[in-house]
């Protein structure tokens, strides 16, 4: 039901939340300068039912504080905005002190600004407008055009078919062949750096056979648009996406987040704080697969615009094409080819986005989630509905899911559907009982040692025994672990451990499973602690879990390497044409000393 929305109901509603009907304060003129007020509009979005109900959330699943956005567009009006905020941005927030221009890393729903800049890009050229030339033998520069002809002197991949005919939209679809190898790259590279190294990574499917999330595709189109727009991509997008939309807050540069003391500070799923993952080093490669750092009031701004058509609601001035738009947010691969449950259809992925229909609505979402962050930023275009939803803490999606969808119930008045959240678990390191535990073929010191890979590098494994520098502060870090009760690190007195400093970690570390196979989970230990807090302990919680499985020779007495498997499923798919563990592993280890 629609009902007029006067400047008192305005009123009236910021009195209920600053009188305690809940913690945030609002400020008038932010929300009204944001998007001018409508003439009519549709009945609050955010009411103290919804508003108890995160409450009750927040405490259920652990989770230190959320920020809130809606944007509605009704009729021909300009968008109605809301705001809210609950809980606490800092350790010593007492519960309160978030806000709706609070900021918080985004993640993955970075990916949709880059496919929107890719976008930009291809309109550039079809304009006249780009300022560096295309090589000779490309005619068109579109979402069909070959990586390889873009990218002649750095891109390279193992599979030649995959390599010439891999398009810009396979790439950001998510269908390039490509597993995942998040643990390959490191603060410090570029994203060129990222693109050549893809030579060194092994694919695991057909090209467009399979919908396989990879990050350094994302990469790459950060790559490709510095080399073809002469700016570096978080220059590219602040120029033509951020200022546009007045976007003032938002930024790639953790340093300049911290600026005006409004960015979240950030905890794991267990409660304990961590700084933010991407250090100014690493912004680079991350920035197009999920560096951004935004609010809740500025993502508003940028639902406002997609809802739009791609113009900005403010300005009227187009941001985003509408050819661009159609091509980022229609599906073109599926991601499951089945429902999860009967509310839902099946999923596909554009570029940057999954699309779907919950109880007959389509939704255009995508998620994130990093150590720290878990967020959610969703439109229906059809119902002129936009979400975003920024939780400051990770492994939260159950949390932000249930948010958004009690929001499109309410709002579109929708059957509601119970979710039952609660405070996600920690994944465990016990190996399944089922398999049987077989002793190594080798004493664990023969497994200790340096291997490498060329798409990976070198990792040095310690075992307890082992005597040098490095192992022997390898082995400190473990052992400040070992004495906390609740930690998912092991003892050391048993186990191979190792170094690992990546974007993504710190440490990695192999527990013996049964005969020359051993779980490894990748690690990032704060031996120190973090904030208040000087207890040491494992921001990953156990996440990263993984296998290697080490190769004796035939004599039985030397380690050949071991295989490391992260995706089972590309390890199932290479293992269709191979039955040797070297090449259907993610990667093979082999040892050097």
């Amino acid at each position: 039901m629609l009902y007029p929305l006067t400047f008192a109901s305005i009123v009236a509603t910021l009195a209920f939340f600053t009188a305690g009907g809940g913690p945030q304060q609002f400020s008038l003129d932010s929300i009204l300068l944001s998007f001018p007020r409508p003439v009519h509009a549709a009945k609050h979005a955010i009411t103290p039912e919804l508003s108890q109900f995160i409450e009750d959330l927040l405490k259920a699943a652990n989770i230190p504080g959320v920020a809130l956005g809606i944007v509605r567009l009704v009729g021909q009006d300009k968008p109605v905005v809301e705001f809210e905020a609950w809980g606490r941005r800092t350790e010593g927030g007492q519960g309160h002190d978030i806000s709706f221009d609070t900021l918080f890393p985004i993640a993955s729903c970075s990916k949709a600004f880059l496919a929107s800049a890719v976008g930009l890009l291809i309109d550039d050229f079809a304009q006249g407008r780009n300022v560096t030339p295309l090589p000779p033998s490309v005619r068109q520069f579109d979402w069909e055009t070959k990586v390889a002809d873009l990218l002649p002197d750095d891109w390279s991949l193992e599979d030649e078919w995959l390599r010439s005919k891999l398009t810009i939209r396979d790439a950001l679809a998510h269908v390039s062949g490509m597993p995942s190898h998040d643990y390959s790259y490191v603060p410090g590279n570029t994203p060129r750096d990222v693109v050549k190294n893809l030579r060194n990574l092994r694919p695991a499917y057909e090209l467009r056979r399979q919908w396989s999330y990879n990050n350094q595709m994302y990469m790459m189109g950060s790559h490709l648009i510095e080399t073809y727009a002469n700016l570096s991509y978080t220059d590219f997008v602040d120029t033509r996406l951020f200022t546009p939309m007045n976007m003032t807050s938002t930024t790639f540069w953790p340093n300049e987040a911290n600026r005006d003391a409004k960015f979240t500070q950030l905890w794991t799923p267990s409660g304990r704080r961590i700084p933010y993952w991407f250090s100014e080093e690493s912004i680079p490669i991350m920035a197009g697969m999920g560096g951004i750092i935004s609010s809740a009031e500025d993502m508003a701004k940028w639902l406002g615009m997609l809802l739009n058509d791609g113009v900005d609601v403010s300005s009227n001035a187009t941001v985003i094409s509408h050819d661009a738009l159609k091509a980022m947010t229609t599906a073109y691969a599926i991601v499951s080819g089945t429902a999860p449950s009967p509310e839902f259809s099946i999923i596909g992925y554009g570029m940057g986005w999954y699309r779907y229909s919950y109880q007959g609505h389509e939704i255009i979402t995508h998620n994130g989630d990093i150590p720290g962050v878990s967020t959610r930023v969703a439109f229906l275009p059809g119902d002129g509905l936009g979400i975003v939803v920024l939780i400051n803490a990770s492994n939260k999606a159950a949390a932000h899911d249930a948010i958004m969808y009690r929001v499109i119930e309410d709002v579109l008045e929708l059957r509601r559907i119970h979710r039952s959240v609660g405070a996600n678990a920690s994944v465990t390191d016990d190996p399944d009982v089922s398999v049987p535990r077989l002793p190594h073929t080798l004493d664990l010191e023969a497994y200790a040692g340096t291997y490498t890979n060329p798409g990976y590098g070198a990792l040095t494994l310690c075992a307890p025994t082992s005597s040098s520098n490095y192992c022997a502060q390898v082995l400190a870090d473990f052992a400040a672990m070992s004495f906390l009760p609740d930690t998912q690190t092991p003892n050391v007195s048993a186990g191979l451990y190792a170094a690992w400093p990546r974007v993504w970690s710190t440490h990695a570390h192999m527990m013996h499973r049964s005969a020359d196979t051993f779980d490894l989970a990748f690690r990032a230990l704060f031996t120190r602690g973090y904030g208040a807090n000087t207890s040491a302990f494992d921001a990953l919680d156990g996440i990263g879990k993984s296998r290697a499985v080490f190769v004796v020779d035939d004599g039985g007495l030397q380690v050949k390497g071991f295989a490391f498997v992260a995706d089972e499923n590309a390890a199932a798919a290479r293992a269709r044409h191979s039955n040797a563990v070297e090449e259907i592993a993610d990667a093979w280890f082999e040892r050097v000393h």
